[in-house]
């Protein structure tokens, strides 16, 4: 894309600022190019628990040059494929694995045998630690420099996402404890609730103190804060029952979303892919601003459906284009169109932060992207307001 844009000569390495889902760092000069008007707020570190620094090259599977830290490895296995190493310690087992050819890293399971008479809920919260000094300097020096873009900053420091699949299995420990198998985690959410409320409970108490001290750097310089990165719906439907939300997650929810509000301007941003019609009234009730991606491609996401309703209570940040079917797969016409009807959906009344259903996937053609950028820029003005 860069290339495209004509920003960058071909093989100039984009730097991965998280190597997990090969997220690539965005500079001011593409943000202007694409008509982006928010920067994010990060944390030093990444999923595997060790610093985005010391980078150095490595080509992908797919050939694109990328900077990647230095604690990444880089060094295939026989069978080809990649694996990276909690904090970096290859002398550890590893804790993710990315297949030959493939573009991103699964989680390996480390789970020791459970016994329910022993399980201790301090085992699951051994990653949910105080925010680190360096972290903290980091991020007042940080908030300096976004602070001179005039752009929006939203700030992602982790730590209250309950029971997010993504995190529980501990990639960045080198001897996970407690539950950490993901069908183990979502069974445990109906054997073991009084477990998971506990957990959640320590989990939520080191997470609101962090977000003190975040705020006593920053203030309100930030435009808002990710609180949840927990998916809760599949495909067709919620992968637990609203009873299930309201019992173990609201009550968390609730508490660092009142605080927030309380005691801050930032507005509050949910992440939450899958169909969740079903759960949007008691997210909305937990105190969300705003739901992302809006994926509309799912059971019961209807785009009119999901603004007549909620329309008045939440900010929809994406929804903006289908990433499975049309972005991927249609042309760049059925891309313009489904944005512009998106907009004209979602940006009535406002209330509507443009970006596709989650991340733009390896395989879009360079068209479909110039496309949906191109049409953003032509129908941001003109939704009815």
């Amino acid at each position: 894309l860069r290339q495209a844009l004509q920003l960058d000569p071909p093989g100039t390495p984009v730097k991965l600022t998280e190597p997990y889902q090969f997220l690539a760092e965005i500079g001011d000069d593409l943000r202007d190019a694409l008509g982006v008007d928010t920067v994010p707020l990060w944390r030093t570190g990444n999923i595997f628990g060790f610093a985005n620094e010391g980078w150095k090259e490595w080509t992908t599977f797919a050939g694109t040059p990328v900077l990647v830290p230095d604690k990444f490895n880089t060094e295939p296995e026989s069978n080809g494929e990649i694996r990276q190493y909690p904090q970096g310690d290859r002398t550890a087992t590893a804790s993710a694995r990315m297949p030959k050819g493939g573009f991103y890293f699964d989680s390996i399971i480390r789970q020791d045998p459970i016994d329910d008479d022993n399980l201790n809920v301090e085992d699951n919260l051994e990653e949910w630690v105080p925010i680190s000094d360096l972290d903290l300097a980091h991020i007042a020096t940080e908030i300096e420099r976004l602070a001179r873009t005039d752009r929006a900053i939203i700030g992602d420091f982790g730590g209250s996402s309950f029971g997010d699949a993504a995190l529980v299995p501990g990639m960045e420990l080198r001897h996970p404890k407690g539950i950490r198998a993901i069908d183990e985690w979502y069974m445990s959410m109906n054997m073991r609730s009084d477990y998971v409320y506990a957990l959640f409970e320590g989990q939520c108490e080191v997470a609101m103190q962090n977000l003190a001290k975040v705020h006593q750097i920053v203030g309100n310089r930030l435009t808002g804060v990710v609180v949840s990165t927990t998916d809760f719906g599949a495909q067709n439907g919620p992968l637990f029952s609203p009873k299930t939300y309201r019992q173990l997650f609201q009550p968390f929810h609730r508490k660092i979303n009142d605080w927030i509000h309380e005691n801050t301007t930032w507005k509050t941003f949910m992440h939450n892919c899958g169909s969740i019609w079903r759960l949007l009234d008691d997210v909305a009730d937990a105190g969300f601003d705003c739901i992302n991606p809006v994926q509309t491609s799912a059971t019961d996401m209807d785009p009119e459906a999901l603004k007549a309703k909620y329309g008045d209570r939440l900010t929809f940040w994406g929804g903006g284009i289908d990433t499975q079917k049309v972005l991927p797969f249609g042309t760049p016409d059925d891309v313009r169109a489904m944005v512009r009807d998106r907009i004209q959906i979602f940006g009535s009344g406002g209330g509507f932060v443009y970006a596709p259903i989650h991340n733009v996937q390896a395989g879009v053609p360079i068209e479909n992207l110039l496309a949906m950028y191109e049409a953003v820029a032509k129908y941001r003005d003109r939704a009815v307001l």
